[in-house]
């Protein structure tokens, strides 16, 4: 990487970091170090939502997710909208009046100690392996990519954002946020631009969308139910729904977010301004995806992505051979499917349709053929890794954006880019970080193991699980494995456990009669059939079920039970009646 890289993305992440510092040097008390003192604006409270979601997974793997896959990902997005609109009516005003500091304290007052134990429990854990695939995942991709040193970059990225999150609390998250999403919008912008500045001269931007859209890249929508299929309309509008549900109304990630607000108003404006910007923006970093795909249509890709997997396997002597031969038919077959393009591109501008059909089916025919090589490569490097016994991810569709970044942006532009990437990953690290150390705090430690400290006690104590955190995360991330797509695995992650903790609130907020006790064994039971189920359907290898619906069955399971339990137990108390 050229210094002048080095120096644009050290300032930045140096200054937001900084900047975040400076702004919490007042920071004094337990409430300020976990709550802000509640003096955010909507716009912060936005950004800062956005920010925590959008971790630097979103921009290394969903451009590759379009490259691969098209647009239609952008379907899993479909329910944000319902879900901030559902949890700005009726779930933020219940927060507000009970002055909470988590999700899970409203629990104890509407069902019992063991209850809110243990969905804060549930979420430690689900946000605590979150957490160090949001660390890991760049961190493999930037070391394979850029050379590093794999242990050091998670250290390091770990340590920075730990700092400064010790140092300020959730103001100094929510602050260094809303910089960070600035840097990331300008950087995504910038390099879309790019990227179209690229194409050749006598191909125009229209043409080239126009050469995405009649290969099928460009279908955002699929109105086709099917169980199956992990992203259709259906599945986002009903399935994806439960999970933001569960992900913003209850995952102390984002609750914390929009509890730092000044007013009730201004967090349901920066839910709503959430709700409505987020789906676009994915739909814009998928489309910069789609960029890189048409920019590869002109400029011969890699046979493989991941430098560090095809710089092992051409290392290897024996299977020299092999890979040249792939390599000359990916070569050739590339030269071939340039020229139908330029055809294709040629057939659109005379609006020939036959023609258009004809070119299309040349190029269709020549991409899955380039396909089959690229597949064919993948299984020498499998092999390979099993004969030296490595273990390696033959998927490179999260090292297809950072291969064009490093190797095709203009310096400078490099290190805007990698400066992204960090901000996206410190964004959501710092949030996480924060929100476990606040529930191990307030729901773990404050209530069941030391009730009657001084608030100076409480600070150094938030203080240093922040620290603790921080180390678990960072050995997490030091072990974790990537598997399939990041984004996906992520939300997969996600999906075995935000049902449940989703479907223990769902109780609470309309089911009033439902007690304690048939909430907790109903919890647990919906917790062994969401694993069950998931784990049930892998075993034949086929996915008969896609991952977002995890969701509705984990909720409806935990609703169902406690209906079914609470009947066989007799009415609750009129303590496990009240609240909320």
């Amino acid at each position: 990487m050229h210094w002048i890289d080095w120096i644009v993305m050290v300032a930045v992440l140096a200054g937001i970091i900084a900047y975040g510092v400076w702004k919490t040097r007042s920071v004094s008390s337990m409430k300020s170090y976990l709550m802000g003192d509640r003096e955010l604006h909507w716009w912060t409270i936005g950004l800062s939502v956005m920010a925590t979601q959008a971790s630097a997974i979103t921009f290394l793997s969903t451009p590759g997710q379009a490259y691969d896959d098209g647009m239609r990902f952008v379907q899993f997005y479909l329910g944000l909208p319902i879900a901030m609109i559902l949890l700005v009516i009726f779930v933020l005003p219940i927060y507000y009046r009970l002055n909470v500091y988590t999700a899970y304290e409203y629990l104890e007052g509407r069902f019992d100690l063991k209850t809110r134990t243990l969905a804060a429990v549930l979420f430690l854990f689900s946000r605590g392996m979150a957490a160090g695939f949001t660390i890991s995942a760049p961190s493999i991709v930037l070391a394979s990519i850029m050379g590093w040193n794999l242990q050091w970059t998670i250290i390091l990225t770990g340590s920075a954002v730990t700092f400064y999150t010790v140092f300020g609390g959730t103001k100094a998250v929510s602050v260094t946020q809303q910089q960070q999403m600035t840097v990331i919008l300008l950087g995504l912008v910038a390099t879309a631009f790019i990227i179209v500045s690229k194409f050749p001269q006598d191909v125009s931007f229209t043409e080239a969308v126009g050469v995405a859209n009649v290969m099928g890249k460009m279908d955002a929508l699929n109105f086709k139910f099917d169980w199956a299929d992990r992203y259709n309309v259906w599945s986002g509008i009903i399935a994806s729904t439960f999970l933001f549900l569960s992900y913003f109304g209850t995952d102390q990630s984002q609750v914390q977010r929009y509890l730092s607000g000044r007013s009730l108003k201004e967090s349901q404006l920066g839910l709503l301004f959430n709700g409505f910007i987020k789906l676009p923006m994915q739909y814009f970093v998928l489309f910069t995806g789609i960029l890189v795909f048409l920019f590869f249509m002109f400029v011969k890709p890699p046979v493989h992505f991941n430098k560090a997997n095809l710089q092992n396997l051409e290392s290897a002597d024996a299977y020299r051979p092999q890979l040249d031969q792939l390599k000359q038919r990916h070569d050739d077959i590339f030269q071939q499917k340039e020229a139908e393009v330029k055809n294709l591109v040629g057939a659109m501008r005379a609006e020939d349709q036959p023609a258009i059909n004809a070119t299309k089916e040349k190029v269709m025919a020549l991409q899955q053929q380039d396909n089959e090589v690229r597949s064919e490569v993948d299984a020498l490097i499998k092999t390979h890794a099993e004969e030296t016994g490595q273990k390696v991810e033959t998927n490179d569709k999260d090292y297809i954006f950072i291969t064009f970044v490093v190797n095709y942006l203009p310096k400078g532009m490099i290190g805007l880019l990698l400066a992204v990437i960090f901000c996206a990953a410190m964004s959501s690290i710092a949030s996480e970080l924060n929100a476990l150390a606040t529930t191990t705090v307030v729901d773990i430690y404050r209530r069941s193991m030391k009730q009657d400290a001084t608030d100076h006690h409480y600070l150094s104590v938030s203080k240093w699980l922040t620290v603790a955190w921080g180390a678990l995360v960072i050995m997490f991330a030091s072990i974790t494995l990537l598997f399939e797509n990041l984004i996906q695995a992520v939300n997969i992650v996600g999906s075995l456990l935000y049902g449940t903790i989703l479907g223990i609130f769902m109780v609470a907020f309309t089911l009033k009669r439902i007690g304690g006790t048939a909430v907790f064994i109903s919890a647990l039971i919906g917790e062994a059939v969401v694993v069950g189920v998931y784990w049930w359907d892998k075993m034949d290898g086929v996915e008969d079920l896609g991952f977002l619906w995890l969701n509705p069955i984990g909720c409806g399971t935990v609703v169902l039970c406690s209906l079914i339990l609470q009947a066989l137990l007799g009415k609750p108390d009129k303590a496990q009646m009240t609240g909320g």
